[in-house]
């Protein structure tokens, strides 16, 4: 590889930190660059854990087949088979990598790595760092890349936004404009290719789970100059979170992991449906029901997350909330303070923004907006597909152009399970990293001309006069109120087709007074105002292929839950949505699922056993990275 060959990183989260180690350890030079401060990036956020089949406790036979098996059945069988599959194969080689960097995993008395057990599965193969694992890990390689930065290797542009991708005439990535969060500047950076890992487009939603600049706008940008977005309808709801009126801030799934239980108090009187289909009454009154472990026997509170916020939200509209609120108990109170001192930094968040001591009553908690399954659609030729050396896997349809993290679509399906997210994060970057290098030698490096980057870079400046004079009626952050207000209300936990119909129209409305928007802010430095202004408009369209893409498909699966169809419905709907923008609303197209590995059957979570798990059809030429 030529030592001058230059790759553009842009997110400074899990999934650019790992793409950016291994370019850099490749011999490539990278410009990373980073919305806020590499540190501050949105996976610090992430608490519990990071999966991963050591099989530590060896009664339980676990391996990285059924850690897949558990993957692609968690995702109700949307997910393609070949990526999940080695994903979970380089799992155990990644803890040991982190763990030789020094990252600080918990260890039990033995000295070995200590697991625990999350939803979805029933096996102990989370490993972590206390309830912060997230940021742990981030500071781990982080401290890699520091050590390339300090060779000249790795160039850091932190507090820069992507606006734009470059490409040359015969539609290549050949750079990116960015612009000076401080003083609004445009920049070009030219690059042999380009990596996006920028996570999801939780602030579409405003009250979720995501830090508040989890806009989704570069994935946006993305979208309007052509990237197709794949299974954008599928977004994950959390179960556990504190409710609040400014935004939803998370309880770690290892809450339940360790031990804690979901309960409302009983009433008797009342009978709730059963998965089963049977109707059974709610607890005994005057006493607390555990409604989770009866309604899933064999999986309890560790339930997969789509079931468990369901499960949440049936209990509350069945008036079964807290003093009558969409509120439900999960309570620690019981637990041992050794375990509860695992879980110190959770329960001090809940502390901090509650003014209760989780550790004397239990947290109310209700279900928020917290992932996004769907994202950049990008390729993924299987180890044995007879054209695998001729695509590049993690590769949007925009050659060179590669996307990883949260803001691709394909590990997860229709739902994602809990301590995957850290682990596709740390795989898809290191694949981008990999196929990135394998793209540039096999088609050199990058024929831009000046013309094309000038001609980006004006278009750039034209969109930033033109915002900035702008003197209309409308306030950003109301209109965001009311965005927000439509997509949670229908498009969420629940959703009917009249009113996904509905929130299209009100979508098209709000592009139209988008246009009226006037930037208040008139400070040249740090204007947040006119960067809301200016990601709102991707964000938008984002928004109608995320709505779009729920109303064309009429099933249950995963987190997509239509009552009016209570059914997954594989002869119709085992199939991959994608989205293209398109001026008035988004095309849809679908692709079939690869299941090579093993065949869709229903997901139950209320029995604990499901025969022997093989997978079928595995190559002997994988090859992992790393």
């Amino acid at each position: 590889m030529d030592e001058n060959r230059k790759v553009i990183v842009v997110g400074g989260g899990l999934a650019g930190l790992s793409a950016a180690m291994q370019l850099a350890n490749l011999g490539v030079i990278v410009e990373l660059v980073s919305l806020t401060k590499v540190k501050r990036s949105h996976s610090v956020c992430a608490q519990g854990g990071i999966n991963a089949a050591l099989n530590l406790k060896s009664e339980e036979k676990d391996s990285p087949y059924v850690h897949a098996y558990d993957t692609i059945k968690g995702g109700d069988f949307l997910a393609d088979q070949p990526p999940v599959l080695e994903m979970c194969l380089a799992a155990p080689r990644i803890i040991k990598m982190l763990d030789n960097f020094g990252c600080p995993f918990n260890r039990g008395p033995s000295g070995n790595l200590d697991v625990r057990r999350f939803g979805g599965t029933l096996y102990h193969r989370t490993v972590f760092c206390g309830a912060s694992t997230g940021q742990q890990l981030m500071y781990t390689l982080d401290e890699q890349v520091r050590r390339k930065e300090s060779t000249g290797r790795v160039i850091k542009r932190e507090n820069h936004e992507f606006v734009r991708l470059v490409k040359d005439c015969s539609g290549r990535a050949c750079g990116i404009i960015l612009m000076n969060l401080f003083n609004n500047r445009l920049e070009v950076l030219q690059g042999d290719a380009v990596i996006i890992a920028t996570g999801g487009p939780g602030v579409i939603f405003k009250m979720s789970t995501n830090s508040t600049f989890c806009t989704g706008a570069a994935n946006g940008r993305l979208f309007l100059q052509g990237m197709a977005y794949a299974n954008p309808e599928f977004i994950q709801i959390h179960p556990t979170a504190i409710p609040g009126r400014d935004k939803l801030r998370l309880i770690s799934e290892s809450v339940r992991g360790e031990g804690g239980r979901v309960w409302v108090p009983g009433d008797s009187s009342k009978k709730i449906l059963f998965p089963d289909g049977s109707e059974r009454p709610c607890g005994e009154t005057g006493s607390p029901w555990y409604f989770l472990e009866d309604m899933y026997p064999a999986y309890g509170n560790l339930v997969s997350r789509d079931v468990g916020a369901r499960a949440i939200l049936r209990v509350c509209e069945a008036g079964l909330g807290v003093d009558g609120r969409m509120e439900v108990y999960l309570d620690v109170t019981h637990l041992p303070a050794k375990t509860r001192h695992k879980l110190e930094v959770v329960l001090d968040i809940y502390k901090k923004f509650t003014g209760e001591d989780p550790n004397t009553v239990p947290m109310r908690i209700f279900p928020a907006v917290h992932y996004s399954m769907g994202g950049a659609w990008v390729d993924w030729p299987a180890a044995d597909d007879s054209d695998r050396d001729s695509r590049f896997r993690q590769m949007t349809n925009i050659p060179g152009c590669f996307n990883c993290g949260e803001s691709d679509f394909q590990y997860h399906g229709a739902n994602r399970l809990g301590a995957n997210s850290l682990l596709s994060c740390l795989f898809a970057g290191l694949v981008s990293g990999d196929e990135a290098v394998r793209f540039i030698e096999a088609f050199g490096g990058s024929q831009a001309t000046s013309s094309d980057f000038d001609r980006a870079l004006l278009q750039e400046k034209e969109e930033n006069s033109r915002l900035l004079s702008v003197s209309g009626k409308e306030n950003i952050f109301a209109l965001h109120e009311e965005i927000a207000k439509v997509m949670v209300r229908n498009v969420t936990v629940k959703r009917n087709n009249q009113d996904l119909k509905e929130t299209i129209d009100k979508l098209k409305e709000f592009r139209e007074r988008l246009k009226n928007v006037s930037v208040q802010d008139s400070s040249p430095f740090a204007n947040k105002s006119f960067h809301f202004v200016r990601q709102m408009g991707p964000m938008l369209e984002l928004a109608l292929a995320i709505t779009k893409g729920a109303l064309l498909r009429n099933e249950f699966r995963g987190s997509h839950y239509k009552p009016e169809f209570p059914n997954r419905d594989d002869e119709h709907w085992l199939k991959t949505t994608v989205a293209l923008y398109a001026p008035e609303e988004p095309e849809i197209s679908y692709l079939p699922v690869d299941t090579r590995h093993v065949a869709p059957t229903l997901r139950d979570y209320t029995k604990s056993s499901v025969g022997k798990i093989e997978l079928t059809n595995v190559p002997d030429n994988i090859r992992l990275p790393i």
